[in-house]
C-alpha cells in the first residue's frame, strides 16, 4: 500500500470546496458521469486508431445505490487508469492563489470547478469519503483502488477487478442522504445525462405486475439517455413529425411550436442544435430560458441569457458546442471569443429562417404574425444587427388586418398623412373598441391606422421614430383630428374671451374628480358636423407612462397623474346653446359624460347617474 499526500498548495481544499460549493453540490452527479462517459468515447477513439486491438464490449455507464452501505457507485467499462495515471490526473491539482480563487469564485461551483479542472474533486461535496477503483485498458495493466477521506492524504493499492473500466464509490455524508434515494439520482440523470453519447443505466426498467399489484423489476436495463438526439441527425432524413415530437419531450405541456431552425455548422466553430418558435404572444418571462445548453452532449445551463442575444432567450431548443466550456461561469461564456461568434452565426440563422418563411409563403407568414410579433419586436430592440435583418420581415398590421410591410405602408399613406411640416404621421390604435369613434372619424379623412396592442408596441414607437426618416407616431386619440395630421393652420375660435371663459368655467365645474387624473378644458372650432366634446390624452405623457411599466428608471412618470383635455367643439350647435346659457347644468353633466363613457372612464355611481338623466332627457 502506497500513501501520499495530494499535490495542493493549501492545506486542505476539501472544505473549501463543500463549503463554497454547496449551493451547487448536484453537479457533482453531471462531473462523475461525464468522465465515465469520456473514458467510455476514448477507448473506442483508441480502437479506431488501431491502438487499441480488444473488444469494446459494453460501452454502459452504470449508476448504482447501496442504501445500507451508504455508496452512491459511477462505472464504466472505457480506458480505466495505470497507478502512475492516477498520481497524474488525481493526485496532482494545479492550484494556487487561494486568497484570490476564494474572493473571485466563492459563489459559483461551475467557475471554481471548470477554471481548475476539479471535475472529479466535486464528488468530495457531497461524500465523506471517494474510492477509485481502476483497471487501464494496457496490456498486463493492474487494477489499483484510490482512496480519500476528505484530506490531502491518500492510499492507493492493488486491487481486484477482472474488467478494464473504473469504479468511482462515494460514501455520501451524513447531511447529504438524499443523494441515496432512487427519485433524486432519476431526476438528476434526467437533468444532466439524459443526451450523453453512450449508454446511461440506473437500475433495470420496472413494469406492473397485477398479480402483485405493484411495480417490479425487468430484467431489462434502464437506460436513461437517447445516444442520438434529433439535433445530431442530418436534417435531411428528418421529417416535420420528428422535430414535433422532440419538441413534445423537451416541453410536454407546450402547444406545437410555429417552426424551427435545425443548426449544423463546423466552420469556423462546431455548432449543432434545434431551435423552435414557440407561439409566444405577450408574457415574455414565463417564456424565457427555454433552450437548453449542452457541450457534447452534456447538460450545462439553460439559464442563456448573456449567452446568446437576449431576444433568442425567447426561442426555445438546444444548443449544442463543444467550443463553449462546459465548467465556467456565465460571465465567462459572455466574453468568450468563440460563443460571441455562435451568437451571432445563429441571430443571422434566425433572421434567414424567417425571411425565408416571408418570402416562400407570405401569406402563412401573416398569419402567425400575432405569435411572431412580440419576439422579432424584442429582437429589434434589443439587437441592432437584428433590426438591419428584420426591418425586411417585420410586419405592420391596420386595424383592418391587412398586413404591410415596412416601406409598403409608407408608400401608402405617405401621400395623404403628411402634415404641412413634413412629417410623416403614424395613427395607431391599441384598443379597437374603445377607440371606434377616433378610429372611424380617422377613416373618415381617409387615413390608415396600425393595431398597436402588443406588449413590446409602445416601445417599438420610439425605434421607429429614430429609425424612420422625419416620421412621427401617435394614438388615434391622442388630439383633435386637425391636430393630427395639420394640414393647415388650425381655425380660429370666434369666440369672445369672455363666453371663452365663461364656456371653459360651465364645465370644469361639472368635470369629475379622479384618483390620479387631471381635466383641461380647451375650445376648438372644429366644424357643425363634429363632435361637441371629445376627451384627448398627451401623446408624450401617455408613452411616457407606458414605458414606466416596463423600464427602471423612469418611475417618476408611472407616479404622474393621467392628463385629459376636454375639447369643446365651438361650431358644434350644442355647444353654441350651453354658451348662450351656461346655466344648462345638466346638458353640461350629460356632455362631459359621453366623452368619459366615449373614453371607457364611466364608471359606478357615475355610470348608473348617468343612465337616470338619459331616460330623464328622453321623456
Amino acid at each position: 500500500m502506497a500513501k501520499g499526500n495530494i499535490g495542493v498548495t493549501t492545506e486542505n481544499i476539501f472544505p473549501v470546496i463543500k463549503k463554497f460549493l454547496y449551493s451547487d453540490h448536484e453537479i457533482f452527479l453531471r462531473e462523475m458521469v461525464s468522465n465515465a462517459v469520456d473514458a467510455t468515447q476514448k477507448l473506442k477513439t483508441l480502437a479506431a486508431q488501431g491502438d487499441f486491438k480488444g473488444e469494446i464490449g459494453d460501452e454502459k455507464v452504470s449508476i448504482s445505490i447501496d442504501k445500507e452501505a451508504g455508496t452512491l457507485t459511477i462505472s464504466d467499462h472505457g480506458i480505466g487508469m495505470t497507478e502512475e495515471e492516477i498520481e497524474r490526473y488525481i493526485n496532482q491539482i494545479a492550484f494556487s492563489g487561494v486568497t484570490d480563487f476564494l474572493d473571485k469564485y466563492k459563489d459559483n461551483a461551475n467557475a471554481i470547478i471548470g477554471h481548475f479542472g476539479l471535475g472529479f474533486y466535486s464528488s468530495f461535496m457531497v461524500s465523506d469519503r471517494v474510492d477509485i477503483i481502476t483497471k487501464s485498458y494496457k496490456d498486463d495493466a493492474k487494477a489499483v483502488k484510490w482512496t480519500c477521506d476528505g484530506s490531502p492524504e491518500y492510499e492507493i493499492e492493488p486491487a481486484e477487478k477482472a474488467e478494464r473500466g473504473s469504479d468511482i464509490v462515494l460514501h455520501i455524508a451524513e447531511d447529504c442522504k438524499e443523494f441515496l434515494e432512487e427519485s433524486k439520482i432519476t431526476e438528476l440523470l434526467n437533468k444532466y445525462c439524459k443526451f450523453m453519447a453512450v449508454p446511461v443505466v440506473f437500475g433495470k426498467k420496472k413494469e406492473w405486475n397485477s398479480e402483485k399489484k405493484e411495480m417490479v423489476e425487468t430484467e431489462e436495463d434502464n437506460v436513461i439517455n437517447a445516444m442520438e438526439p434529433l439535433w445530431t441527425k442530418q436534417p435531411s432524413s428528418l421529417k416535420d413529425e420528428d422535430y414535433k415530437k422532440f419538441y413534445s419531450e423537451l416541453y410536454p405541456m407546450q402547444d406545437e411550436p410555429l417552426f424551427w431552425i435545425h443548426l449544423n455548422v463546423d466552420f469556423p466553430f462546431h455548432l449543432t442544435g434545434i431551435l423552435y418558435f414557440p407561439r409566444v404572444q405577450s408574457n415574455l418571462d414565463l417564456q424565457r430560458n427555454k433552450i437548453q445548453l449542452y457541450c457534447n452532449q452534456v447538460f450545462v445551463t439553460d439559464q442563456v441569457e448573456g449567452i446568446v442575444p437576449e431576444f433568442l432567450t425567447l426561442l426555445h431548443g438546444v444548443i449544442d458546442s463543444p467550443d463553449i466550456p462546459l465548467n465556467v461561469s456565465r460571465s465567462y461564456l459572455q466574453s468568450d471569443a468563440n460563443v460571441k461568434k455562435i451568437a451571432s452565426y445563429i441571430t443571422k440563422k434566425v433572421a434567414d429562417r424567417l425571411n425565408g418563411i416571408f418570402k416562400t409563403d407570405r401569406k402563412d407568414y401573416e398569419e402567425k404574425w400575432d405569435n411572431l410579433k412580440v419576439f422579432i419586436e424584442y429582437g429589434m430592440l434589443t439587437d441592432e444587427s437584428f433590426y438591419d435583418r428584420a426591418k425586411d420581415f417585420a410586419l405592420f398590421k391596420d386595424t383592418d388586418g391587412k398586413h404591410f410591410t415596412y416601406e409598403e405602408y409608407r408608400t401608402l399613406i405617405k401621400d395623404n398623412q403628411t402634415d404641412k411640416d413634413g412629417t410623416l404621421v403614424y395613427l395607431y390604435a391599441n384598443d379597437k373598441d374603445e377607440q371606434y369613434t377616433y378610429i372611424e372619424a380617422a377613416k373618415a379623412k381617409g387615413y390608415s391606422v396600425l393595431m398597436f396592442d402588443g406588449q413590446l408596441d409602445n416601445a417599438t414607437l420610439g425605434l421607429f421614430e429614430q429609425k424612420f426618416e422625419k416620421s412621427r407616431f401617435t394614438r388615434v386619440d391622442g388630439d383633435i383630428m386637425e391636430r393630427l395630421i395639420q394640414k393647415e393652420d388650425v381655425k380660429k375660435v370666434e369666440l369672445s374671451k369672455e363666453d371663452s371663459d365663461k364656456l371653459t368655467d360651465a364645465f370644469k365645474a361639472k368635470l369629475p374628480q379622479m384618483d390620479k387624473v387631471t381635466f383641461n378644458v380647451e375650445i376648438q372650432a372644429l366644424g357643425e358636423e363634429a363632435a361637441p366634446v371629445m376627451f384627448t390624452q398627451s401623446e408624450y405623457m401617455r408613452r411616457m407612462k407606458d414605458m414606466s411599466r416596463f423600464q427602471s428608471g423612469m418611475a417618476f412618470y408611472g407616479q404622474m397623474p393621467d392628463s385629459y383635455n376636454l375639447v369643446l367643439n365651438s361650431d358644434n350647435s350644442v355647444i353654441k346653446s350651453v354658451i348662450a346659457d351656461t346655466e344648462k347644468t345638466e346638458t353640461i353633466s350629460q356632455l362631459i359624460d359621453l366623452a368619459l363613457l366615449q373614453n371607457g372612464m364611466l364608471k359606478g355611481e357615475a355610470l348608473d347617474k348617468f343612465l337616470k338623466r338619459s331616460v330623464e332627457l328622453l321623456k
